[in-house]
């Protein structure tokens, strides 16, 4: 009997909660197919069966919390033989059995029972995530074009395929299971429901316990500055069409970002610090954070070296590395070692806002909605896109004078984005 445990988590990372079963007691496993997700506070950790096998027992219940090595099940290595046996004897035996049509009829299928998912038939393959994603959205597994080795599908593929309309009949159709809960409507309630009870995850428990450890820990202080974004729009419009073309990536202003706050922490290096103690550790690099809005919850991987890299460069990581935030596939690695970050609320519409330190660095840089202002330029008012950026930083080490001038250096550097190339 094989245990199946807990498998190391990740630097820092002490705990996870048992997400989901993928596999049930008494079915037949391959090496590699994935037994059961663990939910952590950064990253989801698929468990996959080391051996071929049939799980016999699964002894963590959804929900539950465990840490590394906890055995969550057993897998019995000597049964799968004898099962996968029986499976092959019993497919036979079913087909003896089952009424010839009769002669005028034409050959149909037999509908005594109902055709497995096509995920399992053998025609489509795909990996354990991105079947049980499918089977959570309604897609048609069968119908989702694999871009993995050998036309594998992966979960990146079915998240990116569309939903509802001739797909929605999916689950119905493919399920044997029947609802374990009412249909609800959009914010999460059923018909007739006043309240409804959900517990807490524990990567949203871990993200609320760090937000209150920032507002403790430092003396967090905020400081407002706007952005003339004239300039960078003129420039993306004028390049992005042949950047696109040409480097496959998208050029959006997130780098242009990036670009200047690096450099502008180069001058106040106080920004990029770390407080250790009583020491002052200061990093004569930028790993640059990206907030990443998922379905699982705030995340902020990083784009390591930010400092550098080119604009076209940070323009593909800061798009492969929020793609992998949105798919579920982050790295340790994507999530530690940030050194300064970077948050858009804009692209939710926000126009202002004090956004809380990625603890325990000591600043983040808050990005806004771009909107079409009045502004006076030498003795016009004219209308400019214009930006609110937002600076909040940690006054026990960074002096306000330097985070205004730090902010000051950001807006200058975006408003004349040729200054980035001859610094």
């Amino acid at each position: 009997m094989l245990s199946i445990k807990v498998p190391p988590l990740g630097e820092s990372i002490v705990e996870a909660t048992v997400s989901r079963w993928l596999k049930k007691e008494g079915d037949v496993v391959a090496a590699g197919d994935t037994l059961v997700d663990l939910e952590t506070d950064k990253i989801t950790v698929e468990v996959p069966a080391l051996k071929p096998g049939v799980l016999t027992k699964r002894s963590k219940a959804e929900g539950e919390i465990v840490h590394v090595d906890d055995v969550l099940g057993e897998l019995d290595e000597t049964a799968v033989g004898a099962a996968v046996g029986a499976a092959q004897t019993a497919a036979p035996a079913a087909k003896a059995q089952a009424p010839a049509p009769a002669a005028a009829a034409p050959p149909a299928p037999s509908r005594s029972a109902p055709p497995p998912p096509a995920a399992e038939s053998g025609t489509t393959k795909s990996s354990p995530a991105a079947r049980r994603v499918a089977e959570e959205r309604g897609i048609d597994i069968a119908a989702v074009a694999g871009t993995g080795r050998g036309g594998v599908v992966s979960k990146p593929d079915v998240l990116a395929a569309p939903t509802g309309g001739d797909r929605a009949p999916v689950a119905a159709r493919g399920s044997t299971s029947a609802p374990s809960s009412p249909m609800r409507s959009g914010n999460g309630a059923a018909p007739g429901e006043r309240e409804t009870r959900e517990k807490m995850s524990t990567r949203r428990k871990r993200i609320a316990e760090n937000l209150l450890q920032s507002q403790h820990a430092t003396a967090h202080l905020t400081t407002f500055n706007e952005v003339d974004m004239s300039a960078i729009n003129a420039l993306r419009d004028k390049y992005k069409e042949k950047v696109e073309k040409e480097q496959g990536v998208k050029l959006t202003f997130m780098p242009f970002f990036v670009r200047a706050a690096c450099q502008a922490l180069k001058q106040f290096p106080t920004v990029n610090s770390l407080i250790d103690g009583d020491s002052v550790v200061y990093r004569h690099y930028v790993n640059m954070g990206i907030a990443v809005a998922s379905e699982q919850g705030l995340v902020v991987p990083n784009v390591k070296d930010a400092d550098r890299k080119g604009t076209i460069e940070l323009s593909r990581e800061i798009s492969e590395v929020a793609k992998r935030a949105r798919d579920g596939k982050l790295t340790m690695d994507d999530l530690t070692g940030g050194t300064f970050t970077i948050t858009n609320g804009g692209v939710f519409g926000s126009l202002v806002s004090t956004p809380i330190i990625n603890y325990p660095q000591v600043g983040i840089l808050g990005l806004h909605k771009t909107q079409d202002r009045p502004v006076a330029i030498n003795g016009q008012v004219v209308i400019r896109p214009m930006m609110y950026v937002a600076l909040s930083y940690d006054h026990r080490i960074v002096e306000g004078q330097q985070a205004v001038q730090f902010l000051v250096r950001v807006k200058e550097l975006v408003e004349d984005p040729a200054a980035m190339l001859i610094e």
